[in-house]
């Protein structure tokens, strides 16, 4: 939707709207908020809207604190569960410094630079969202606990899934955002989730994955529990993925699909530390589907690749192996320079692993490429990169690389 400054101060002019909240995340994707009446909406989109930065991790310290948010008014959504009467609006922002130039650790204006720059070689990225997450009780002081909601397993139906009305409630609420979910169902572990989205543009993708986030632990927590997106709360049960749906178009309008992988699969190995960035993140990896191997293949889901059964414009590349601790902006934008790096390479996939990665022997195994095995290692990995290095500010690298 394209809508103008002056279109969304008349909306809150119209619709009682009280509070605007600035939406953007940290380098981590931890999303950060500030509330603004309607009165400073005009000051906002002309001139920004100032925050310490030197409080956010990574943004700056105390000599260099002041940065601005500029709303993007083609991301207004009203947050249903606020008050209808006085209602409360959300837009995403993109930050700069005080003398407007663009700031470095905005992840989201990464983004848009990596579409820009797809859309000058002649692709068009699309992406779509699969984020895992468990639903834990909470105790008596309202502190999340390591109880499950319920003992349910994979594709169970109510009674045993407690889960089902929270899902319903996230969808409704998603609808009402104007963010489309495709499908939802429990998961394999007890009390764990999933809620898929139908593929949009990248930085829509990337703004909707924030978004979902934020409703699922809202609905959580009004119904007295707690949403978990860590990628393995229970050591022994299967861990949350965030799969990335991709798939990509040239200015022909011809799906791309095999060189965008190939890309994809010779730098995934200094892109993990971006895509699981926790020491947690690499005890989920190699085990429950969670992919060890740089690899692809058709419906197996033991790869760091598949293809879902799918026709036409649902014809797609599941990457498996990020988790839901994720930056989705950082994440995407890595994705399109990788996917662009196999397209202008002209890059062929190596041949198809139609094998069980999980339980297959060691000698069957053995040529293929690992994923970094720690969080230390998938340091090392990015650090030694120069595609890394040559998409991502070192300011950014430093901060994931510790």
């Amino acid at each position: 939707m394209d809508y103008t400054p002056e279109e969304i101060i008349e909306y809150c002019s119209e619709e009682d709207v009280k509070f605007i909240r600035l939406a953007f995340c940290d380098v981590y994707g931890r999303q950060k908020n500030i509330s603004i009446m309607p009165t400073e909406l005009k000051r906002a989109f002309s001139q920004g809207i100032g925050f310490d930065a030197s409080a956010v991790r990574g943004f700056g310290n105390e000599r260099r604190s002041d940065l601005l948010l500029f709303p993007d008014p083609d991301t207004l959504s009203v947050l249903p569960w606020r008050p209808e009467h006085g209602r409360v609006v959300r837009m995403f922002c993109t930050i700069k410094a005080p003398d407007g130039t663009p700031f470095e650790c905005d992840t989201r204006s990464l983004l848009i630079k990596a579409v820009s720059e797809a859309k000058e070689a002649g692709l068009e990225f699309s992406f779509g969202s699969e984020l895992e997450f468990y639903l834990f009780k909470l105790d008596e002081h309202d502190n999340p606990t390591s109880i499950p909601c319920d003992s349910a397993g994979y594709m169970d139906i109510a009674p045993d899934d407690k889960g089902e009305n929270i899902r319903r409630q996230v969808c409704l609420t998603l609808e009402k955002m104007g963010i489309v979910p495709e499908s939802s169902h429990h998961e394999e572990g007890p009390g764990q989730n999933e809620i898929d989205f139908r593929y949009s543009g990248a930085l829509r993708a990337a703004d909707d994955a924030m978004a979902f986030r934020t409703v699922v632990k809202t609905v959580a927590h009004a119904n007295g529990l707690c949403a978990d997106f860590s990628p393995k709360p229970l050591a022994d049960k299967p861990g949350s993925g965030y799969h990335i749906n991709l798939s990509v178009k040239d200015d022909k309008n011809h799906i791309i699909l095999p060189a965008v992988m190939a890309g994809i699969m010779e730098h995934i190995r200094a892109l993990t530390v971006f895509l699981d960035p926790t020491e947690q993140s690499y005890k989920r990896l190699g085990s429950n589907k969670a992919p060890r191997f740089v690899s692809w293949s058709g419906e197996n889901r033991s790869q760091l690749i598949r293809i879902p059964a799918a026709q036409g414009e649902y014809r797609r590349a599941e990457l498996r192996s990020p988790d839901p601790t994720a930056n989705p902006y950082l994440a995407f934008a890595l994705l399109i320079y990788a996917g662009l790096y196999g397209y202008k390479k002209g890059l062929y996939l190596p041949p198809v692993a139609d094998i069980d990665l999980f339980s297959a022997d060691s000698s069957l195994t053995a040529g293929y490429e690992r994923l970094p095995e720690s969080l230390a290692e998938a340091r090392e990995c990015a650090r030694q990169s120069a595609f890394v290095r040559e998409h991502i500010p070192a300011r950014i690298l430093d901060i994931y690389c510790d």
